[in-house]
């Protein structure tokens, strides 16, 4: 079952979670022997004193479960789109800073007395929302209300110091960053961080390209399963066979077809002809093929 599928990940350390638009992501990690608190009824939660995440099974809630080609020769990219139908998914799409009021819907309880509010970056299936309960945080937020964030130089120059509290909000859920906001020169933090990134921003896209979104749907979460090249922080591990083999589940079930014999033709060393319709995302899957199925032969070698 989904809500099965959600609980089993929601409780790996070694998978993480995003909830945002291409340039504003909210990213929920957590270490293996980090203090958690977790609920399974009637959300599925997971809390730190560094963040915290909630799910919401929805009904009609589909999964989209992909791979990509990384910049490394060697590794791939991998994840699951939670996916909603437009109708469905849309949040407010807010376009100016406005305060939304007492947060009743934070995971902690002594959080739902802070006041939310939308910092206004729009995108359709995530609200990007900062929560404070300190005074001079929430004076500077009500003094740039109606206004565009990014055009909001003062905001913008005094948030690394304030650090609300970053809220991501869509229909499946939210991510909640309790860590502090890095200076424009620092470094994001280990563990639950989020990006706000102009650049990007101005792009208009709701989901990186590389993410096969059906037609129709947002992808109002997204799920990354432990990596069987890499731990939840990015650095390299070894191949860690039973990590491939469980995304590769995920990927039968939730996968795009055309790629995934694209990897079977790569582990046959032959490269099936498809239909014209079907040969681009056949190539990509024979590509990232390639890759797996050096890591599998040398697992395998290593077996005998």
């Amino acid at each position: 079952m989904l809500r099965d599928l959600l609980v089993e990940h929601i409780r790996d350390p070694g998978a993480s979670w995003a909830c945002g638009r291409f340039g504003a992501i909210a990213e929920f990690h957590r270490d293996p022997d980090e203090p958690v608190e977790i609920a399974t009824e009637p959300s599925i939660v997971a809390s730190t004193t560094r963040g915290a995440i909630r799910l919401d099974a929805m009904p009609g809630l589909r999964l989209v479960a992909y791979e990509t080609v990384s910049s490394c020769i060697e590794s791939w990219g991998q994840g699951v789109a939670l996916c909603l139908p437009r109708e469905r998914a849309a949040m407010s799409g807010r376009s100016v800073v406005t305060e939304l009021g007492p947060d009743r819907n934070a995971v902690r309880p002594q959080d739902r007395d802070a006041i939310l509010f939308d910092l206004g970056l729009g995108g359709e299936q995530a609200d990007t929302c900062v929560r404070s309960a300190d005074p001079e945080a929430i004076a500077v937020l009500r003094m740039a209300g109606g206004r565009p964030l990014l055009d909001n130089t003062t905001l913008l120059h005094r948030l690394p110091a304030l650090s609300p509290h970053r809220v991501f909000c869509c229909r499946v859920g939210r991510i909640e960053v309790y860590q502090r906001i890095p200076t424009p020169d620092g470094q994001s933090p280990v563990g639950p961080h989020t990006h706000v990134l102009p650049r990007l921003l101005a792009h208009g896209r709701l989901n990186a390209a590389t993410v096969p979104v059906p037609d129709g749907w947002l992808a109002a979460m997204s799920l990354f399963p432990a990596h069987p090249l890499l731990r939840a922080d990015g650095t390299a591990t070894s191949f860690d066979a039973a990590r491939y083999h469980a995304f590769q589940s995920l990927m039968d079930r939730f996968g795009d077809p055309a790629l995934v014999a694209g990897k079977r033709a790569a582990f046959a060393a032959f490269p099936e002809p498809l239909a014209d319709r079907d040969g681009r995302r056949h190539a990509l899957g024979f590509r990232i093929g390639e890759r797996q199925r050096h890591w599998l032969e040398k697992s395998t070698a290593a077996k005998s």
